[in-house]
């Protein structure tokens, strides 16, 4: 026998620790202090860079021949391996072990070959095999011995297997297959393990991990685990997955390395679930790694021994992490594809949510990359890139080459682009899903692993698992299979009312209860093994026989859900019914009863219920004989006409008497003051008065509100005629509003004041950036805040009707920018509401609504401070916003000077006008640029200057900063109606830089609004009209301020907004009228950066509607939707708010 050192290691020092690059760990924070052992202290990374973490130095390289031998040194009296017929201390194991070495020798098998394991699961054979091959110096190919023939050898076969190993230890060579006769102990260089995935072709693909990389990890394990209380010879840890799953060498190697028993369970209980439980118990283990989906199923008396619980494979639900978590136990969660050595991150888990699957282990490297390759920002989420020493490889080169590319963003040589989509939190990654490994019900996609994790949840589930099903009509549908805790545990109705209150509507699935899931060898549910069409009785409802109509509209429901048990009380859509099926079930109905309309379907969802509907419609033969009269739309009245244009043409008579008075104080100012000959003395009380009249605020809002009130007086809501005068008294009244241009008051003090003297009720300290409706019947309570251009009008027209109606926003309530209320719409006290929404009916008083169709997103209030923000002076708050206002006045007057005063100095000596004339017709031209030069150049430096009182973060609404912020906007505003070709041009790019913002190369911006200082334009993005981006947020009393960016090539369509904190990533798209979600980048505690970003709102809905109002709500069937995909969001049509007859 060849003798096999037993000190030192075989494999070479200073063997590559990675191929990734080693990352220093700029801009992270200090440690932190509660985990102990390397990826325990790991510092936190800030927002002040990109997601890439920073990497610990790995373990020194070694050889598993080496751990082995360092176990048996220690511990060689110690249980190695027991599977309940043979047990084997590790002095014993190693005896064996090197015997099968030597049969391998024999056999010209060695080092650098490769080696296949066929050996029946849960024998200690297996395991003898698996170790023998390692000392051999060859990697060990293995296949489940109950796969069949065919996919063995095909593995065998693409590996260049020599010898495979059989029952009994059996070995059968290969012919063909040249091997290398090299007795050497292997390298950490050589392969370890050859293990095979499934392909996305269906050919398996090899992942070959070496010595260096197995060691690395089984090194850096025993260091995470447990470092108070290591495994030792006294613990037992469960080997229970097929060892062609690469978890299983995890299992292995925790006990090999601590000197643990490994205990081998039998295939026939690994796959029932259930019984895995008691044989827990019964064997004395101490230490799991296996799959979230098993450990559901053990009950928790059969865990109390259990000390270390690893879970990897799948997503873990933060509710069995919570169960499971208890005192003297560590719950750990991991992650790690084949490709790159089992594990690369861990988080040990408090029940608390959310559930991450952490950092990198000591000697892995991450980095979160969108889809150009370039790292995220933190908070944002993207595709997980892989490196450092855990890297393994194809066996195919062209495989290789490409999963395992270089990253020049990120300097590393060798990288494996993972496919999963996970977000970059500094705490620990959080893992979103497969990229490829979703499914798509009625053009949504769906995670099966959120549904999964919400079936585990249900009361008296054991283990829960959903699959997509296809019906005979062609529709996709959800099943969840549910296995009860105990006979009778589950209450499907109950369990489907709490899915539909969890879950959109598209996602509820219909229910069936199973005795038991099936299950795949590597421990997970095997989703094609689900029974479809479901058996009967698995609902937990016999379903009895039918007559009638009853039957047939029980087979056209049949066709659109599938073949489920249907009753007189089923109902639908809990059934899994979805828009697209009951879309598909009214066409089918509309055959017989071509009257059946949509949301009557939605009103009647049981079967019963449905049929009484359709029976009370008209059947296609009786409509054929007796056709409907089609109703038409009637035309506008002549009258309105005839009220309209006169009105029209009196108030530009009086806008033109605006140019006329302000021409006549410019001529009076040129005599008076520059003793200008050429012009005549005019008196100056009528140009007073007619400037307090046409030019002065308070004078204009005064006689606007008269004017509006007298239009509006004894104005009643409800629907109207279009046409009709109260359709006119609003349009004229909505006229003299818009031709005022109170546009600069919006966010001030004095708006209340205006709102109020249109006959709107408002209470103390509202904010209203917006201008009031003109009917007088909005109600807006204390405290509210009603952000930029959002929409109280409180009307709209349909076809020939006039909707007026009164709009209601409660105390404390937040209504966010250019969101649009119907006529009836009422935001309850404390409620908030997201920017661009569409409310229809009533948000509950305290809850945060946000999209079109509107959509709960849970408790309002969360992304504000809990304190209220105090009042300012109203003293200094009205003198404040009086001298902001009087700037905005004084600018274009301080514009003209220049140009003004240079002109005049060439005719200050003429006294005719006749000489005039002629040389300031030549001068004008230098006038007009100059002043619009001097006047671009006053904005650019009071911005600038206001840019220094504008920090991140949350302030006093009724502060300085807030003054701030709203002047900041007039400003820019006023810039755009004043000197409008400056926008939408080659030079609004510069423009915006002069201003303070970050605009990259080739970025065309058309008339953004947006805080400059704050905002970033990468390279080839596009605003379009009336953007808005980095704006700010306003409720509660406070006003938060934040970064924005939009990434490269993205584009921001019309009216769309960029909130505060939001950060686009590059190739996105927010469409016409549409909120963009938010991305936050947030800090962990202690850390500071240049850009200090306070926590963003929830992100605004990008799940379909759901199939009804949840509950406390109210609103009709919504006209308006708004739909996201992946990085795209956009408004499908909406309802006409054109008040023109």
């Amino acid at each position: 026998m060849r003798p096999i050192s037993r000190s030192g290691s075989t494999g070479h020092p200073g063997g590559s620790a990675g191929a990734g690059s080693r990352l220093a760990g700029d801009g992270w924070s200090e440690e932190n202090g509660v985990l102990e052992t390397a990826l325990r202290t790991q510092p936190l990374p800030t927002v002040r860079g990109r997601a890439v973490y920073p990497a610990v130095a790995p373990p020194a390289p070694r050889t598993l021949v080496d751990i082995v031998l360092d176990t048996v040194t220690r511990h060689p009296g110690a249980v190695a391996i027991d599977d309940g017929s043979t047990e084997l201390t590790y002095a014993q194991l190693l005896e064996r072990v090197e015997a099968e070495a030597q049969r391998l020798w024999d056999l010209d098998v060695g080092r650098g070959d490769r080696v296949g394991i066929r050996v029946p699961s849960g024998t200690v054979d297996l395991y003898v095999a698996i170790l023998g091959t390692i000392f051999a110096g060859a990697a060990y190919v293995p296949v489940d011995f109950d796969d069949p023939d065919e996919r063995a050898n095909t593995v065998w076969e693409e590996a260049g297997v020599a010898v495979v190993y059989g029952a009994g230890l059996a070995l059968e060579r290969r012919p063909g297959v040249r091997t290398s006769a090299d007795s050497d102990q292997p390298r950490t260089t050589d392969d370890a393990w050859i293990i095979f995935t499934s392909g996305s072709t269906g050919k398996p693909k090899g992942v070959a991990i070496s010595h260096r990389s197995a060691a690395a990890l089984v090194d850096a394990e025993a260091e995470l685990y447990l470092p108070k209380r290591p495994l030792g010879p006294r613990d037992r840890v469960m080997a229970g997955l097929s060892v062609a799953f690469d978890a299983s060498c995890e299992e292995m190697w925790l006990a090999w390395r601590s000197g643990a028993a490994l205990v081998p369970a039998p295939r026939s209980v690994v796959r029932s679930g259930t019984d895995l439980g008691p044989w827990l118990v019964e064997r004395g283990i101490t230490a799991v790694s296996t799959v979230p989906t098993l450990a559901s199923m053990w009950p928790a008396e059969a865990l109390e021994r259990i000390r270390l619980l690893i879970f990897g494979g799948e997503a873990c639900p933060n509710d069995l992490a919570a169960r499971l978590v208890h005192p003297g136990r560590e719950v750990w969660n991991t992650y790690g594809p084949t490709e790159a050595t089992v594990i690369a991150t861990g988080a040990i888990l408090t029940g608390e949510p959310p559930v991450r699957i952490g950092l990198p282990l000591p000697g892995w490297e991450l980095a979160v990359v969108d889809a150009s390759g370039n790292p995220v920002r933190w908070g944002e989420e993207g595709e997980l890139i892989i490196g450092g020493v855990g890297l393994g490889r194809y066996l195919d080169p062209a495989k290789d080459a490409e999963k395992f590319a270089p990253m020049d963003t990120l300097g590393w040589e060798r990288a494996y682009r993972s496919g999963d989509v996970v977000r970059a939190d500094p705490e620990g990654i959080v893992f979103v899903g497969r990229a490829d490994d979703q499914v798509k019900i009625s053009g949504r996609r769906v995670e099966m692993g959120e549904i999964d994790e919400q079936l585990t949840r249900l009361p008296g589930v054991a283990a829960g698992a959903a699959a997509v099903h296809t019906t005979p009509a062609g529709n996709q549908v959800l099943v969840g299979y549910l296995v009860p805790q105990e006979p009778g545990s589950i209450d499907v109705q109950e369990a489907r009312r709490l899915l539909a209150d969890r879950l959109p509507g598209q996602m509820v699935p219909a229910l069936a209860l199973m005795d038991e899931l099936p299950m795949k060898t590597s421990g997970k549910v095997d989703r094609k093994a689900l029974p479809w069409p479901l058996p009967g009785g698995s609902t937990a409802v016999e379903a009895p026989a039918l007559e009638g109509g009853l039957e047939w509209l029980a087979g056209l429901w049949a066709d659109q859900l599938g073949p489920l048990p249907i009753d007189r009380d089923s109902d639908f859509f809990a059934l899994g019914g979805t828009s697209v099926a009951v879309a598909k079930l009214v066409s089918e109905l509309r055959r017989t009863y071509p009257g059946a309309e949509i949301a009557q379907l939605y009103r009647h969802p049981t079967l019963q219920e449905m049929h009484e509907y359709l029976e009370s419609l008209e059947r296609a033969d009786v409509v054929a004989r007796d056709a409907a009269a089609v109703s038409t739309v009637r035309d506008t009245p002549r009258r309105a006409g005839l009220v309209q244009v006169p009105f029209l043409v009196a108030l530009y008579a009086v806008s033109g008497l605006r140019y006329v008075v302000g021409s006549l104080l410019v001529v009076w100012v040129l005599f008076n003051l520059f003793g200008a000959g050429w012009v005549p003395d005019l008196p100056l009380l009528p140009l007073l008065a007619g400037w307090l009249v046409l030019f002065a605020l308070p004078g204009r809002m005064v006689l606007t509100a008269l004017f509006i009130r007298l239009l509006t007086f004894r104005l009643r809501p409800g629907a109207h005629a279009r046409g009709s005068w109260t359709h006119l008294r609003v349009w004229m009244a909505e006229r003299v509003l818009i031709f005022n241009k109170f546009d600069p008051v919006m966010g001030t003090p004095l708006m209340a004041v205006f709102f109020r003297m249109l006959g709107n009720r408002v209470g103390d300290h509202a904010h209203l950036d917006t201008m009031p409706p003109v009917s007088g019947l909005a109600v807006v309570g204390s405290g509210a805040a009603v952000e930029h251009e959002v929409d109280l009008s409180g009307y709209w027209l349909e076809g020939d009707v006039f909707h007026l109606g009164t709009v209601t926003v409660g105390e404390n309530a937040r209504v966010g920018a250019r969101t649009l209320l119907d006529p009836g719409a009422v935001v309850e006290a404390g409620a908030e509401v997201e920017p661009g929404s569409h409310v229809v009916g009533t948000v509950p008083a305290g809850r945060l609504a946000a999209g079109s169709p509107l959509e709960d997103l849970g408790e309002a209030r969360a992304s504000w401070p809990a304190q209220r923000a105090g009042h300012d002076r109203p003293l200094r708050t009205w003198a404040l916003y009086s001298l902001g206002l009087g700037t905005v006045g004084l600018l274009p007057v301080l514009a003209i000077l220049p140009g003004g005063l240079l002109a005049f100095s060439q005719v200050r000596d003429l006294q005719f006008y006749e000489a005039v004339f002629p040389v300031l017709a030549l001068w004008v031209p230098v006038f007009a640029v100059l002043t619009l030069l001097t006047y671009l150049a006053l904005v650019v430096v009071l911005v600038r200057l206001l840019a220094r009182m504008i920090t991140p973060g949350h302030h006093r609404a009724e502060g300085p900063v807030g003054w701030a912020v709203w002047l900041t906007g007039v400003l820019l505003q006023k810039s755009l109606v004043s000197t409008y070709p400056v926008y939408a041009s080659i030079v609004t790019p510069l423009f915006l830089r002069l201003l303070g913002a970050r605009v990259g190369r080739q970025v065309e911006i058309s008339t953004v609004e947006t805080l400059p200082h704050l905002s970033t334009f990468a390279s080839g993005s596009f605003m379009a009209d009336h953007s808005m981006v980095s704006a700010p947020r306003t409720g509660f009393g406070w006003l938060h301020v934040g970064h924005s960016s939009v990434g490269e090539r993205s584009f921001v369509g019309n009216s769309a907004v960029v909130g505060a904190d939001r950060d686009l990533p590059a190739d996105s798209l927010v469409a016409v009228l549409s909120s963009a979600p938010s991305t936050p980048s947030p800090a962990p505690p202690g850390s500071a950066g240049p850009r200090s970003r306070s926590p963003g709102p929830p992100t605004p809905p990008t799940r379909a509607p759901p199939t009804g109002p949840a509950a406390g709500w109210s609103w009709p069937a919504p006209s308006w939707s708004r739909c996201a995909s992946c990085r795209s969001w956009s408004p499908r049509g909406s309802t006409s708010r054109s008040s023109t007859p």
